[in-house]
């Protein structure tokens, strides 16, 4: 070897980095996305807590010996619930007040088993079908009401 060659080597580069542990702005945003995931929860669960309590009530305050005054409790019930909506609704009779519970779209109560709400406080009795045709009809109004739809 000659005084002038030097053994040089090839350069070595260092390994890759793990991908254990992440980089602090990984942290951040899985932090921020459990925080997403929590409040969502948070927000369905007090959803669904509140329906349940507002089909608890229905099914309460709907309790009755005879249909007429099952029927009867249905309608104070969405009478209440519409004065959640519109002050005005709770003065409305008549085809009005139907026309005002079946909402821009349905004909549920002014051309359906909602009707029963106009002539249950006249009849004697009976009534059963009538109000096993109203409940879920009434119940799914009672429903949007309290949760603030129209």
């Amino acid at each position: 070897m000659a005084p002038t060659e030097l053994p040089l080597r090839d350069v070595h580069l260092p390994p890759p980095p793990g991908w254990w542990p992440p980089a602090p702005g990984w942290w951040w945003v899985g932090a921020g996305v459990l925080l997403l995931v929590v409040v969502a929860a948070a927000l369905l669960w007090r959803r669904r807590a509140r329906r349940r309590r507002w089909e608890r009530l229905f099914v309460e305050e709907t309790r009755g010996e005879s249909a007429v005054v099952r029927i009867a409790a249905i309608s104070a019930l969405l009478r209440r619930a519409a004065r959640r909506i519109d002050a005005s609704a709770d003065t409305l009779a008549g085809e009005a007040w139907l026309r005002w519970l079946d909402g821009a779209k349905a004909q549920g109560f002014s051309a359906g088993p909602g009707r029963v709400l106009l002539e249950h406080g006249f009849r004697r009795g009976g009534g059963e079908a009538e109000l096993a045709a109203l409940e879920p009809l009434a119940r799914r109004r009672f429903l949007q009401l309290m949760a603030g739809r129209r």
